[in-house]
């Protein structure tokens, strides 16, 4: 079957491509904006990507097309599908349709960290012999794709909230059907589609109402809207997890790192890998998933020391005479305050801790949290702020309301990356967080670094 994909570089869609080719079919896809990591990721699998929608890609028509959450009425391909009567689902169904009908499905939901979570549980089910299927989204560092359809009826998927396409507008997650359900957390996001956080709730407990009666739900039991959440009605068994005395797995900050309490663990350290409060939170909420089909937690726990991370979380992306560059997706106010205060605790060679910050979600765009930005990136030393296109907000606002004049902002990439690179001084540790491509923004910066270094050796 010749299956076409509308949206193909989005992080979902990109890897049910990855499926759809391993499964033998014959795939190609289209997209706007074509970047890294999962264009790499196409291309290395076989998968030809056009960019942009010209109906011509239609000829000779694919058996199917799946039509990303990105793609909307208006789009001229979408027409051309449309007009020309050919057959079409979105990713969602497709790949409950073909991939996830016959599978044990373990499901990561919340606002956050879901990404991480869903890397770690794929690698825990991994080292423990279970060859299990995956859709994350996004590339982890133990695996060379981000989707693959596994040895076992194991499946471990990142379950997104947003809607599923244009003609279906209930959220994605709705179609997986988990028998494992983790949700690690929930917050108001999305605001394009959510106009608050009572209705993401009601798509979250439709959620909950397909998970079986011999599931199980692993829940962040410290957070009041998942518990109002569960109250809606709650037909499987709950495990709850986070810091409060009540719940089964406790995390602890020892000060020099997590450890975990509770379901026969004592003050069982906790190494992941990766640093921060929240990561230690995803961790236990992969540990707990993971015990549900029958990984010990303390063979869980010593897996875990083997997680290699997930690109775009925290990721070093380059070092040129002394100045690290990483990169990280974090674009809402509570992942951005998190990743910065990991980046923080995790310390550095002394310098300065710099931010960088593309608002370029929906959510973003909107300026829907743009009150609570300056609080969520006050562990800066520095923070640069990029007026991209379709940013409703002045971005100046921001940058005047950051303390100490540590806020800049620019509404010109090429000259952002001048300052930038200008501004900089060996130790400096130069954070960029942005959900897209932020214009090679990476690529450029280190070049700038060693354009400067070369001229001023």
């Amino acid at each position: 079957m010749h299956i076409h994909i509308l949206g193909i570089c989005g992080t979902f869609m990109g890897s049910l491509a990855l499926l759809a080719r391993e499964a033998g079919h014959t795939v190609s896809g289209c997209d706007a904006n074509v970047y890294p990591p999962m264009s790499d990721l196409l291309r290395a699998g076989g998968i030809r990507i056009t960019e942009g929608f010209d109906p011509d890609q239609l000829d000779p028509p694919p058996d199917m097309v799946v039509v990303g959450n990105a793609m909307s009425r208006g789009n001229p391909l979408v027409e051309a599908v449309l007009n020309r009567g050919l057959p079409y689902t979105s990713g969602p169904q497709w790949l409950a349709e073909h991939v996830l009908h016959d599978r044990w499905v373990l499901a990561v939901s919340g606002t956050h960290g879901k990404t991480t979570t869903a890397g770690m549980l794929a690698w825990l089910l991994e080292a423990a012999g279970m060859e299990p299927g995956f859709l994350i989204g996004g590339a982890p560092g133990n695996f060379p794709v981000s989707a693959r359809l596994g040895g076992t009826r194991f499946f471990v998927i990142e379950a997104d909230e947003y809607d599923t396409a244009f003609f279906d507008k209930r959220s994605k997650f709705v179609h997986f059907r988990p028998r494992t359900l983790v949700v690690n957390n929930l917050e108001h996001d999305h605001a394009d589609i959510f106009p608050d956080l009572a209705s993401i709730q009601r798509q979250f407990h439709h959620l909950v109402r397909t998970v079986p009666g011999d599931g199980l739900i692993i829940a962040n039991g410290d957070q009041s809207s998942i518990a109002d959440t569960l109250a809606m009605g709650c037909w499987t068994p709950v495990q709850r997890l986070g810091q409060a005395a009540g719940n089964d797995l406790r995390l602890q900050d020892t000060g020099h790192g997590h450890a975990l309490d509770g379901l026969g663990l004592e003050q069982a350290p906790l190494d992941c890998g990766m640093s921060g409060a929240h990561n230690a939170a995803n961790a236990a909420g992969a540990l707990l998933a993971a015990r549900h089909v029958g990984v010990p937690l303390a063979a869980g726990l010593e897996a875990l020391r083997g997680f290699r991370g997930m690109r775009r979380r925290q990721e070093l992306r380059g070092e040129v005479n002394g100045v690290q560059v990483f990169d990280d997706f974090a674009h809402h106010p509570t992942a951005i305050a998190a990743t910065l205060g990991a980046m923080r605790e995790q310390g550095g060679p002394g310098g300065r801790l710099i931010a960088v910050l593309e608002p370029r979600s929906n959510t973003m765009r909107l300026g829907t949290h743009r009150q609570r930005l300056p609080d969520s990136l006050s562990a800066a030393d520095r923070v640069w702020l990029y007026q991209g296109p379709g940013v409703d907000w002045p971005v100046t606002e921001l940058a005047a309301a950051m303390p100490d004049g540590r806020g800049l902002a620019r509404d010109d990439l090429s000259m952002l990356v001048a300052d930038l690179a200008a501004d900089s001084r060996p130790g400096d540790r130069i954070l960029i967080m942005s959900n897209g491509g932020f214009g090679g923004i990476h690529e450029r910066l280190l070049q700038a670094l060693e354009q400067r270094e070369a001229a001023h050796p």
